[in-house]
């Protein structure tokens, strides 16, 4: 299991580290007191043998798509849960949070990736919401923007477009550029949802990915945005709401208001569904996948 997750963080990013060592504190004697390091290599391949034919045992592949906010998430498991069932191949689509419930009800995916609630209509067509990890919603800023803090109302009155300059916050007189996702983004639905500002927003731009927002807002001067919290870089300023940063310890104590959840949506109930689902997420929300959330920035589910 530490092997595998060790693999696991070094494919997120040289900045996760795994603390401690996974070698044996000490080597087992024989009967005379030596040091018996043969026999220790020999358990330890037995034991990897035993894993490794377990995790074999199950075959077939599982089909995820939607939400790009879920897309270091979803790759990441799928690399660890491959390494633990080789027999099973996991493929992943990242087309946004609606087309991957969309998927589900049609019968193209096993599971629906969403980084929002599911809406009541997704519901009553028999889609359930399988939550297996919690996020935040981070603002992000042009990095020369000296505004860095936001009350809830300014956020409102900036994506309503009652506030269109950043002078009226107490910043420069600089138009504020308000970049969002498209409307069938999950993240975009949750910032939405969160504020009580659907259907309200006047955007500059509505982008088609995580990434594109990101992007956008780091090289366009007076412009703000939203991303998934695992997604910002250090090339804009994440701004803090009300006073409160956006960190996982922040959302966890409910100090932080933008945080939504991340659900892997099935048609019907997960006992319903075929082996492989099921030992899916029986991972997801074991022990090691949980690992896997924590590693990638996010937090785990209770």
């Amino acid at each position: 299991m530490k092997k595998r997750l060790k693999r696991v963080f070094a494919m997120i990013g040289a900045g996760l580290l795994i603390m401690g060592s996974f070698t044996a504190c000490g080597a087992v004697k024989d009967a005379d007191g030596a040091s018996n390091s043969s026999q220790v290599e020999a358990d330890s391949l037995e034991n990897d043998e035993a894993k490794s034919t377990t995790g074999t045992k199950l075959t077939g592949k599982l089909q995820m798509v939607g939400s790009t906010s879920m897309e270091k998430l979803a790759n990441a498991l799928a690399e660890s849960f491959m390494e633990e069932y080789s027999g099973v191949t996991v493929g992943v689509e990242f087309v946004g949070s609606s087309a991957g419930v969309e998927s589900v009800i049609g019968g193209t995916a096993d599971i629906g990736n969403s980084s929002r609630s599911l809406k009541a209509a997704e519901k009553e067509a028999g889609v359930v919401e399988n939550v297996v990890a919690i996020d935040g919603i981070a603002v992000c800023l042009e990095s020369s923007n000296t505004v860095t803090d936001l009350t809830r109302q300014q956020l409102i009155d900036i994506y309503t477009g009652a506030v269109t300059s950043w002078s009226e916050l107490g910043g420069a007189d600089v138009p504020i550029v308000v970049i969002g996702r498209e409307a069938s983004s999950g993240t975009r639905g949750a910032f939405e949802e969160l504020l009580e500002i659907e259907e309200m927003c006047v955007y500059a731009n509505e982008l088609d990915s995580t990434g594109a927002v990101i992007a956008k807002v780091a090289s366009t001067p007076g412009a703000i945005g939203y991303a998934s919290l695992d997604a910002i870089n250090d090339t804009v300023t994440t701004a803090s709401l009300e006073g409160v940063s956006a960190t996982a310890e922040n959302i966890k104590n409910g100090e932080y208001f933008l945080c939504r959840p991340f659900v892997m949506a099935t048609m019907g109930e997960i006992g319903e569904q075929s082996e492989v689902v099921q030992s899916w997420f029986a991972y997801v929300l074991g022990a090691e996948g949980q690992a896997v959330v924590e590693a990638v920035g996010l937090i785990t589910v209770e």
